[in-house]
């Protein structure tokens, strides 16, 4: 894939300070030359995986009409599976619901349960329900909405009656958002609505090079208005590591967390404890890891996805 990023310090009121400062670590040493060894430190044990999709497993198009399953992704999720290996996918799209998701990875020959399957939508509708939260205005598409419904949920879109009488604002996958959108979302906002979103990512990585994320996009706007706190769902936030963990059953340090990106995944890993394992096939090139400061620094760089396998606690031959 093209043109990785620099981890930027300030990319929003979500994002996490870099380590050094945040909690007095001292700086990892940084990756060399050689492949997935970085620096010869051992990895803690790894009891369950969470990969990225986009970039990680495969590349979509813009549309998200079609898939290209990357090299290893069959195989090591297959592995995975026959060992009985816990793993999640976690995804910052929200277009749609995690069951319908999983069925089109299936499709493309990736052995996904549905319960596997997660997305900020997922994270958004726990968060939510545990916090009595009862009705919300959701910035997408109706897949966006699906899981908060499922969850007992009134979810209301723009345009029908009340939109505005909500006790949260959701801002998901809306490649149609309007202004009418913009000004409803406010309209909520100024009455006392919280402001959540999917994703706070300005990028991710597709077939056709890097994509804007629609809800970074439009949350810049909302806020631009009303000055509104943002709360993220999605990576790189807490949330989502914590309800991965959940969903593993395994402790937030001894999770694996493989992706593209070092200022989603990596950061995520990072704050939370758990161990960040890169890859180079989706916005960040192996020299690009390189680079990284040590708040976006993985403890291991993959030259392939098959190198996961010998990270984890139970060894898998490929």
């Amino acid at each position: 894939m093209t043109g990785g990023r620099p981890c930027s310090p300030d990319l929003g009121c979500a994002r996490p300070q870099p380590c050094s400062e945040a909690t007095g670590a001292a700086e990892p040493p940084a990756a060399t030359a050689g492949g997935m060894q970085t620096d010869g430190e051992s990895l803690p044990q790894i009891k369950g995986l969470m990969f990225d999709v986009d970039g990680t497993l495969l590349l979509s198009d813009r549309s998200l009409g079609g898939y290209q399953v990357l090299p290893g992704a069959i195989e090591v999720l297959t592995a995975l599976r026959e060992r009985a290996f816990p793993f999640v996918l976690l995804t910052n799209g929200s277009n749609y619901p995690p069951a319908e998701q999983a069925a089109k990875l299936r499709q493309s020959g990736l052995p996904v349960e549905d319960a596997q399957m997660i997305t900020p939508s997922s994270v958004t509708a726990h968060h939510l329900s545990r916090r009595g939260v009862r009705r919300v205005l959701v910035l997408g598409t109706r897949g966006v909405g699906h899981a908060l419904a499922e969850a007992g949920i009134d979810t209301v879109y723009t345009g029908e009656s009340g939109a505005a009488e909500v006790e949260a604002v959701y801002v998901g996958w809306h490649p149609e958002c309007a202004m009418k959108d913009i000004e409803t979302a406010a309209h909520a906002i100024w009455s006392g609505a919280k402001l959540f979103s999917a994703s706070d990512v300005p990028f991710f990585a597709t077939r056709q090079g890097r994509t804007i994320g629609y809800s970074f996009a439009i949350v810049g706007a909302i806020r631009r208005l009303t000055r509104a706190p943002v709360t993220v769902m999605g990576k790189p936030s807490l949330h989502a590591l914590r309800f991965v963990a959940g969903r593993l059953g395994t402790p937030l340090s001894q999770i694996g967390v493989v992706g593209d990106d070092p200022i989603v995944e990596v950061v995520m890993a990072r704050r939370g404890g758990a161990t960040a394992l890169a890859v180079t096939t989706g916005t960040t090139s192996h020299e690009e890891w390189l680079r990284q400061p040590a708040r976006c620094r993985p403890h291991r760089v993959l030259t392939d996805l098959r190198q996961v396998l010998r990270c984890i606690a139970q060894p898998i031959s490929t």
